[in-house]
């Protein structure tokens, strides 16, 4: 065991439909750790005034017109945007709960905010679009009348979103410990990779 690298945080980054986030919850249950989510979208909702479901929206989706220029910085930009209160709020809170105890965080940059972090096994889900649309239509009722062109969307607005705070590229696989195609090894088997992962650093 490599006590340096003893891992208490696991931050999942995922492609929209590919599970990430039921694969988060059903770990933490088994490990019995906090999961940070909506619990984030709540917090930084309460703390900034803006509404969850703008929260929810800015603190991780590109808007349209960043979004068509991949974020290209943030120097581009002279003055604080709603973006960038939501995108302090959420790290205040990615920080502060990580310090606090083991926990999973889903989403929202903290494979990022937390990259100077030993502790840290930071993941990445995706799947093949097969799946994806099946999952957004069963599990979200989402019944889109272009649901690839959705997906593509909503991928493409998560990357720039994260490239522009980043600079760094969305779902670069070097940015990450493990990558898993959910479409190949099922929810319940990434679950328990992940798992093992984890109690194999205690």
């Amino acid at each position: 065991m490599n006590t340096e690298n003893k891992f208490k945080i696991i931050a999942i980054s995922r492609q929209f439909g590919s599970g990430g986030r039921t694969i988060g919850k059903l770990l933490a249950e088994q490990l019995n750790i906090p999961l940070y989510d909506r619990e984030i979208i709540s917090q930084v909702a309460k703390e900034s005034g803006f509404a969850e479901s703008y929260v929810e929206e800015k603190g991780e989706y590109g808007s349209s017109d960043k979004a068509a220029g991949m974020f290209i910085n943030r120097s581009c930009y002279s003055s604080a945007s709603n973006e960038d209160t939501i995108w302090n709020f959420q790290t205040k809170f990615i920080k502060e709960h990580a310090e606090k105890e083991p926990c999973i965080i889903i989403g929202r940059c903290a494979d990022y905010i937390l990259r100077n972090r030993l502790d840290v096994l930071r993941v990445f889900i995706h799947a093949d679009m097969k799946e994806r649309i099946k999952r957004i239509s069963e599990v979200y009722k989402i019944n889109d009348s272009d649901p690839e062109k959705l997906l593509h969307q909503k991928d493409k607005r998560r990357a720039a979103y994260y490239q522009f705070y980043t600079d760094i590229k969305w779902g670069d696989t070097k940015n990450f410990h493990i990558t898993l195609d959910s479409s190949a090894f099922g929810i319940e088997k990434c679950v328990q990779i992940l798992k093992t992962l984890y109690l194999d650093e205690q």
